[in-house]
C-alpha cells in the first residue's frame, strides 16, 4: 500500500494557483551528441560502434530513481530486469551477453565517471550507482567494447552531472506501491575554480513479495577543481550502505501461477544480504602542450558483504561443503594512465591514445553453516576460510584518423593478462588444501571506419575480437567434485563484427539501424548442481546475431515519440551435456546443437510517447513487449512472452522560489502477471522472479 504522506502530493497538484504557470517551452530539438565512450569526446555520428547515450532529467528524475535498469529499458540491444529482489543485483544482458549470470552482472563493463564497477575477473555490480546525482549514460556495443579489457561483452557508464550544468539544491520525495519510498538531497553548484555535486539519497520498501523488505543509502560526491594551464582534478567519493535487504528467492513455475507473491522457503531460512560499500577515485587531467595531454585515475573501495542462502542442512554435511553463510571482505584498487597525441597524417587530424591499466581485488572469503541444532537462518559453524586475489594488467593503443572529411578510421589494440591465486586458510583433515594459482592473457584488436556521404547519414562496419575469464565464483569448483580451483576452464575468446547507420531523417528524426554477429568458442556455462554450489564448463561455440534498430520522432513542438526494435538470435553452436535436475553430480542430458542460450529474448519492442503540453502539463505512455526466453541450458522450460504498458502525467510549476515537478504513475497499467526476470539454470527449477501487478508512484521534485 501507499504511505499516507502520498496524499499530499495530489493536493499540491490542485495547488497549480498557488503558483505561477512556467512559460511553454519547446520540447528540445533532437540533436548531434558527444560521446566519451571511446576514451575522447566525439561526435556520435563519429563514432564506428552502435553507442546510446541516456540523459538523466537535470530538474525532475521521474519514476522511482533507485535502479539503472529504470534507465535501460529503451536501449536496442539491452535486457535490464528489475528483479523484485534488492538483495541480488540488477539483470544486464547486452547483446547476449551477460545473460548466464545468476546473481550479479558478468560479462558486460561497468564504470562510474571512470571508475570500474567490474571486478578484474569480470564479476560486476551498480547497486552503488546514484541515479539522482547522474548527468548521463552511455551504452557502448558491438566489437569496440574490447576496447576495455576482459569479459567486454559490452561497455556502461554512468557520469555525475557537473555542478556548474544546472545548478542549485534539489529536494525530491517519491512514494508508492508496497511501502515503497526515496528521498533525496542534492547540492550542485560552481565555488570559484571548484564545482561540485553532492547527493544523500535513502530507498527504502516492504517490497512486492513477501520476505522483501529492503533499505539502501547512498552518498555520492563529484568535485572539480579547474587548474592552471588548462588541468582538472576531479574527485569521485561513493557510498552504499544496506544494513538489511531479503531475498524472497525465485519460484517453480506452479508457485508463479499460484501465488506469485509468496516466499515460503525464504522465510524458512530467514534469506538476506548486507552490505556496504565505500569507494574513492582521484582523476588528473592535463594538456602539456597543444598536441600533448595525460590524463590518470586512481582509486580506492571496500566492499563488505553477507548473505544467508537457503541450503538445507543435509547438504552441507559433505566437508568439502563452504556452508551456507557467505562472508565476504574484499579491498579494490586501481591505476589508469593514458597519454593523448594530437596532430596530423598526410595533413588530416590525428589521435594516438597509449596507455597502460592495473586493476586488484583482494577478497577474504569465510563460510559458515547457516543452521544451529535445529535452528535455520542463523550463522553456524565455521567451513571456509580461504584469501582470493585477482589481477589485471592491460597496456592499449589506440587511433583515429579522419582520412577525409566524410571517412573516419578507428583502431585499437589491447593486451590483458589476468591472474587468479587463491589461498586456503581451512585445512583439515577431511578437506585438504584448496589453493591455486591460475593466468589467463589474450590480445584483442578493433578495427572501424565510419563514412559520411551526405551530412545527415553515417555508414559506418567494424570487426574486432574479445576474451572474457571465468569469475572466481565459476572457478571455485571442480566438475569432479574434488578440492581446489577449476583449472580446466578456459577463457572464451569472441570475434565480432557489425554494420551499420546513423541518419538525421526530415522531420527531426534521427533513425539508428545496426547488424551485427559475434563468434564465441569455449563458451561458458553451468555444468552441474549439487549441495547448493554450481561447477561451470566449456561447451564449445556459440553464436549472437541479430538487428538493433532505434528511432526517435519529434513531429512537433509538443509531441516527441521513441521506438526500439531488437532482433537476437543467441544458440549453442555445439552439443554438450548439462544437468537438469538437484542433486546432479554428473551431466547426463543432451544440449543438442542449435539449442538457445537461456536467458536470452529472442525479440524485444519498447514504445514511448510523450506530450508536453500548455501551463506546465506532461504525459507519456510506454509500452515494452518482451518474448518467450528458455531459462535453463536444457531449454525445457521458458517464460511466457508479455506486453507490459507503463503511463504517467505531471505538471510543473515555477515560484519566485524555484521549479517544481509533481508527478504520478502507474506501473503495469493492464495488470499483467508476468516473470520479470528469472533465475537462470537454477537448480532446484526455482527460474522465475514475478514482476509487480498494478502499482502507482506519486513524487515531487523541487530544484531550488
Amino acid at each position: 500500500m501507499i504511505r499516507r504522506s502520498t496524499l499530499l502530493l495530489p493536493g499540491l497538484l490542485c495547488a497549480a494557483p498557488v503558483l505561477a504557470e512556467p512559460p511553454i517551452r519547446p520540447a528540445p530539438t533532437l540533436q548531434a551528441v558527444q560521446v566519451t565512450a571511446t576514451r575522447t569526446a566525439k561526435p556520435v555520428s563519429s563514432v564506428p560502434a552502435a553507442i546510446t547515450t541516456i540523459p538523466v532529467a537535470t530538474v525532475a528524475v521521474t519514476g522511482l530513481g533507485v535502479n539503472l535498469s529504470e534507465k535501460l529499458a529503451g536501449v536496442a540491444g539491452v535486457f535490464a530486469r528489475e528483479r523484485q529482489n534488492l538483495a541480488q543485483d540488477v539483470q544486464i544482458s547486452i547483446r547476449g551477453f551477460g545473460a548466464r549470470s545468476s546473481f550479479g552482472i558478468r560479462g558486460l563493463r561497468l564504470y562510474l565517471d571512470g571508475i570500474p564497477a567490474t571486478m578484474p575477473d569480470g564479476q560486476g555490480q551498480v547497486s552503488h550507482f546514484n541515479l539522482s546525482s547522474a548527468g548521463r549514460i552511455e551504452v557502448l556495443r558491438g566489437p569496440f567494447s574490447a576496447l576495455y579489457g576482459n569479459a567486454s561483452g559490452g561497455v556502461i557508464q554512468m557520469f555525475s552531472a557537473d555542478g556548474a550544468a544546472d545548478p542549485g539544491t534539489r529536494l525530491a520525495l517519491v512514494y508508492g506501491s508496497d511501502d515503497a519510498s526515496r528521498q533525496s538531497l542534492n547540492f550542485r553548484g560552481v565555488r570559484g575554480a571548484l564545482d561540485y555535486n553532492i547527493d544523500l539519497t535513502r530507498f527504502a520498501t516492504d517490497g512486492y513479495r513477501e520476505h522483501g523488505n529492503a533499505e539502501r543509502n547512498w552518498f555520492n560526491a563529484k568535485l572539480k577543481l579547474q587548474l592552471e594551464h588548462g588541468g582538472t582534478v576531479t574527485v569521485l567519493a561513493n557510498a552504499l550502505a544496506s544494513p538489511q535487504a531479503l531475498d524472497p528467492l525465485g519460484l517453480s513455475a506452479a508457485q508463479l501461477a499460484d501465488a506469485p507473491r509468496q516466499a515460503a522457503l525464504a522465510r524458512q531460512f530467514n534469506t538476506r544480504k548486507a552490505l556496504q560499500q565505500d569507494l574513492l577515485g582521484i582523476t588528473w587531467q592535463q594538456p602539456i602542450s597543444e598536441v600533448h595531454s595525460i590524463r590518470v585515475l586512481a582509486y580506492a573501495g571496500t566492499r563488505r558483504v553477507s548473505q544467508f542462502l537457503a541450503i538445507p542442512a543435509a547438504a552441507q554435511s559433505n566437508p568439502l561443503h563452504g556452508g551456507g553463510v557467505v562472508d565476504l571482505a574484499s579491498r579494490f584498487s586501481g591505476l589508469d594512465g593514458r597519454w593523448v597525441f594530437q596532430a596530423s597524417l598526410a595533413a588530416r587530424p590525428l589521435e594516438l591514445i597509449i596507455g597502460v591499466n592495473y586493476d586488484q581485488q583482494d577478497q577474504h572469503r569465510l563460510g559458515f553453516n547457516n543452521f544451529l541444532g535445529a535452528s535455520l537462518g542463523v550463522r553456524g559453524l565455521l567451513r571456509r576460510d580461504q584469501q582470493d586475489y585477482v589481477r589485471n594488467f592491460d597496456q592499449y593503443a589506440q587511433a583515429n584518423w579522419s582520412a577525409h572529411d566524410r571517412v573516419n578510421l578507428l583502431l585499437g589494440l589491447r593486451h590483458s593478462t589476468v591472474r587468479f591465486d587463491s589461498r586456503d586458510r581451512y585445512i583439515t583433515a577431511a578437506n585438504p588444501d584448496d589453493s591455486g594459482r591460475l593466468a589467463f592473457s589474450a590480445t584483442t584488436p578493433v578495427l572501424g571506419i565510419s563514412f559520411r556521404p551526405v551530412a545527415s547519414l553515417s555508414l559506418y562496419a567494424a570487426l574486432g575480437s574479445g576474451f572474457e575469464t571465468p569469475t572466481f565464483d565459476e572457478l571455485g569448483y571442480r566438475l569432479d567434485g574434488k578440492s581446489g580451483l577449476n583449472f580446466s576452464l578456459r577463457a572464451a575468446r569472441t570475434r565480432s563484427g557489425e554494420i551499420g547507420a546513423k541518419s538525421r531523417l526530415p522531420g527531426n528524426a534521427n533513425l539508428d539501424l545496426a547488424l551485427f554477429r559475434a563468434d564465441t568458442d569455449d563458451e561458458l556455462a553451468v555444468a552441474n548442481n549439487a549441495g547448493g554450489r554450481s561447477t561451470f564448463q566449456n561447451v564449445g561455440r556459440a553464436r549472437r546475431e541479430g538487428l538493433e534498430l532505434s528511432l526517435a520522432v519529434q513531429p512537433g513542438k509538443q509531441w516527441h515519440s521513441r521506438l526500439t526494435y531488437t532482433r537476437l538470435s543467441a544458440r549453442f553452436r555445439d552439443p554438450f551435456l548439462a544437468c537438469n535436475s538437484n542433486p546432479c553430480a554428473t551431466p547426463t542430458v543432451s544440449v543438442p546443437a542449435g539449442s538457445q542460450i537461456p536467458g536470452v529474448a529472442g525479440t524485444t519492442i519498447y514504445l514511448e510517447q510523450s506530450w508536453q503540453g500548455n501551463r506546465g502539463w506532461q504525459a507519456s505512455l510506454t509500452g515494452q513487449y518482451v518474448a518467450s526466453l528458455a531459462v535453463n541450458n536444457v531449454g525445457d522450460a521458458r517464460t511466457h512472452p508479455y506486453s507490459v504498458f507503463d503511463a504517467e502525467f505531471g505538471r510543473s510549476f515555477r515560484s519566485r522560489r524555484g521549479d517544481a515537478k509533481c508527478f504520478a504513475r502507474v506501473g503495469n497499467l493492464l495488470a499483467r502477471s508476468y516473470a520479470g526476470s528469472v533465475v537462470v539454470n537454477e537448480s532446484n527449477r526455482r527460474y522465475y522472479e514475478p514482476a509487480p501487478g498494478r502499482n502507482v508512484l506519486v513524487g515531487c521534485d523541487w530544484h531550488l
